[in-house]
Formats: C-alpha cells, sequence, structure tokens
C-alpha cells in the first residue's frame, strides 16, 4: 500500500505545529519559574515605630499610642495582649467595629471606619468586654506585642491605672 504524495502546503505543516508546542512549553516553564520566585522573595524589612501603651482598669481600656516611624498599615497588624502574664482568651482583631472580647467601637486607627494608616502621634484604644478572660484592676500588668506581617514589630508594657 503506498500513501498518495501530500500536497506542498501541507508538507511543512507537523515542523510549524512541533515548533509551536516548544514555544508553548518554554513560555510555561519560564512562568512557573517567575512564580516560584517571585513568592519566594521575602517580605521588605519591616517598618521602624516606637509605640507606648497605656491602661486604666475604671474604663477596662487598652491605649496604643504611635509615638514615631513609619506609618503603618493597620490590616497587616496582629495584636496579642497579656494581662498578669496571662493571654486574652480573645484578642483584637484590627481592624474591627465589633469583636468577641471586646466591646464595640474601638478608637483611633483600630476603628474598620478608619483610614487603614497609623501615624506617628496616633492612638489607638480598645476597651475589654466581661466575655474576655480577664478584667483590668489598679496595678495589673498589660502587655501588648504588635506584628506587621511575619515580623514582631513592638512589645509593651505598663501598669494599669
Amino acid at each position: 500500500m503506498s500513501r498518495p504524495p501530500l500536497a506542498d502546503d501541507a508538507r511543512g505543516f507537523g515542523s510549524v505545529v512541533g515548533i509551536a508546542l516548544l514555544v508553548l512549553v518554554a513560555v510555561l516553564a519560564a512562568s512557573v519559574v517567575g512564580a516560584a520566585t517571585l513568592s519566594a522573595t521575602p517580605d521588605a524589612a519591616p517598618p521602624q515605630v516606637a509605640l507606648a501603651v497605656s491602661a486604666d482598669a475604671g474604663a477596662d481600656r487598652i491605649a496604643l499610642t504611635h509615638r514615631g516611624g513609619d506609618a503603618l498599615s493597620v490590616g497587616r497588624l496582629r495584636v496579642v495582649v497579656h494581662v498578669d502574664g496571662e493571654r486574652l482568651a480573645h484578642q483584637p482583631p484590627v481592624p474591627f467595629f465589633a469583636a468577641r472580647g471586646f466591646e464595640s467601637g474601638p478608637t483611633g486607627p483600630f476603628n474598620v471606619a478608619d483610614d487603614g494608616r497609623w501615624q506617628a502621634g496616633e492612638t489607638a484604644a480598645v476597651r475589654l468586654a466581661g466575655t474576655n478572660s480577664h478584667r483590668l484592676s489598679a496595678g495589673t500588668r498589660v502587655r501588648v506585642v504588635v506584628y506587621h506581617g511575619a515580623y514582631e514589630l513592638a512589645t509593651v508594657t505598663t501598669r494599669a491605672a
């Protein structure tokens, strides 16, 4: 059995398909390598800030003041509060308006209605609710750790007044 000869315009079709497939494979491989490289790069250096904390036992209020340094994106922050060495059962999910373990309506940059940036001179405050594991009393030691992404930015302590 012999095959009929191919027309002149069909002879180069196999080569074109092969080249197109090789180009496609090369582009896909470059995309995968590029995506892996970009996702593996570490975040830039963490912001540099100076924070201060105060605690008001009468109001069950904890306030953090941004004393200087870089402006912070509140959406990237995680705040962990300890009272007398014990981590609170419920932590403030900043920014928020209402959260378990806290009175509604935090003030300043921790309020979801704020502009999302915490700058020098601004104070953010939360009030502990009775549903949290600890309440403040005069002399209670309060420690607050603030994280920005994976970085610990600051640990500040005070005694409730």
